[in-house]
């Protein structure tokens, strides 16, 4: 793949690798034994949590007629990006479509949407597709044809994410910017056609790009309460308010093992003993996300140790305090790639159709390496992925003090601790690893 993501190697950190993940794991031990110590009651208060913003920004954000201007100014440039596909030119290097399809949006949508909340179920263009098509077939566009299941819940999505980690990460020519214009067509035409049949909730249970989205932004420092205000809240409130459910633990552990694979098909480990070639990328992607799956069910799959009349179902109980652990993976992977490859869109936007235009002033400006440097890289990729364990466990503590007694709740917690342990370990040895 062209499109490769620029991550340090060794030589990045002052340190060795073994030593870096050796430490990050202390870390994350040290940080479970004082959340035992100190963290002994509930302190998390989910969706009732957080402070009103002021009313001005509230009126901001929840306008009508801004929604729907930023939701057409999306529709439009996502055209663009479909006809500069097909129409471009052929050479990746040189077509705008791939860099804003695979950096711009897919690298992009994490830090928006971690900052600003979920940002892509406001700016989906999709749901503007929807919305036009079922106001033209007469289609109420909330309820649709039939009943969407409640035991579909987000697998949808998990499916989605899964397809998408296939075709970036295995496909022989992901960033072929006639693939790339064929695959946005494509799942445009399923999703809104699923919307057409099951209402606009399909794109909350079905578009994996929103899901992620709406997952991500409930770390962001803004989001609504349960009651609708809207309030600066921390991100564990946020990631708290959660609601666990069908699908949920399959869709982070696509994205949690879909990163770590990512990571292990760019080492050179995996270069000189896998041979190439889309089967052994499709059983690795499979192996991966499977060990990564079975390390969290190992630490989370036993009988609920409380008597009640409906026992809780531990691994959807703790799946919403793996999303910082993808948030910090999706960093990690993706740091220097944003902030390398993110200056092309900008660069090629100028002459999008190859044809010699220089709309901007910037067609032919090189890449400018020198933004930051490769240590600065490692240590921003060392600490995402050891900051969204630490959230996680924190999270997950409260969870288990919520739903436990005091001595229980620290116990139930030894196998989690042990699997994102191996996680965190593995993943400084991913991201790092020549």
């Amino acid at each position: 793949m062209l499109l490769a993501h620029g991550v340090g190697t060794r030589g990045d950190l002052p340190v060795p690798v073994e030593l870096a993940a050796a430490a990050a794991g202390v870390v994350l031990v040290g940080s479970f034994v004082a959340l035992g110590v100190l963290w002994t009651t509930p302190r998390l208060s989910g969706g009732d949590a957080g402070r009103p913003v002021p009313a001005v920004v509230a009126r901001i954000v929840g306008s009508p007629a801004l929604r729907g201007v930023l939701r057409a100014l999306v529709l439009v440039v996502a055209v663009l990006v479909v006809v500069i596909g097909f129409a471009g030119p052929p050479q990746t290097p040189r077509n705008l479509a791939p860099w804003v399809f695979y950096v711009t949006f897919w690298v992009g949508l994490v830090p928006a949407s971690l900052l600003l909340g979920p940002l892509w179920r406001v700016l989906n263009p999709l749901r503007t597709v929807h919305a036009g098509l079922a106001a033209a077939l007469r289609i109420d566009p909330d309820r649709g044809v039939r009943d969407l299941p409640a035991r579909v819940g987000l697998w949808p999505a998990a499916v989605s994410l899964a397809a998408f980690a296939w075709l970036e990460l295995v496909f022989p020519e992901p960033s072929d910017p006639r693939v790339v214009g064929g695959v946005i067509v494509g799942y445009g035409i399923v999703h809104v056609a699923a919307a057409l049949v099951f209402g606009r909730r399909w794109f909350a249970h079905g578009d994996g790009f929103e899901v992620w989205s709406t997952l991500l932004g409930s770390l962001a420092p803004i989001g609504r309460r349960d009651d609708g205000e809207l309030v600066w809240r921390t991100p564990a409130d946020g990631l708290d308010a959660v609601r666990g459910g069908p699908g949920l633990v399959a869709v982070v552990m696509v994205l949690v093992g879909s990163t770590a694979f990512d990571g292990l098909s760019r080492s050179g480990l995996w270069a000189d003993s896998v041979p190439r070639g889309p089967l052994f990328g499709t059983l690795g992607l499979v192996v991966v996300t499977a060990v990564v799956t079975g390390l969290y069910l190992l630490g989370t799959w036993r009988p609920d140790p409380v008597r009640r009349a409906e026992p809780v179902r531990l691994p959807t109980a703790f799946a919403h305090t793996i999303v910082p652990i993808a948030a910090g993976y999706a960093i990690a992977h993706y740091f220097s790639l944003f902030l390398f490859d993110g200056q092309l869109p900008f660069v090629l936007a100028s002459d999008p159709f190859g044809a010699g235009t220089d709309l901007f002033g910037t067609a032919g400006r090189a890449v400018d390496y020198s933004l930051v440097g490769t240590v600065a890289i490692a240590a921003v990729q060392v600490g995402a992925i050891v900051v969204g364990h630490v959230v996680a466990a924190v999270c997950a503590h409260d969870r288990a003090v919520r739903l436990f007694p005091p001595a229980i709740a620290v116990r139930i917690q030894y196998p989690l601790l042990a699997a994102m342990v191996v996680l965190t370990c593995g993943a400084v040895a991913l991201v790092l690893a020549p």
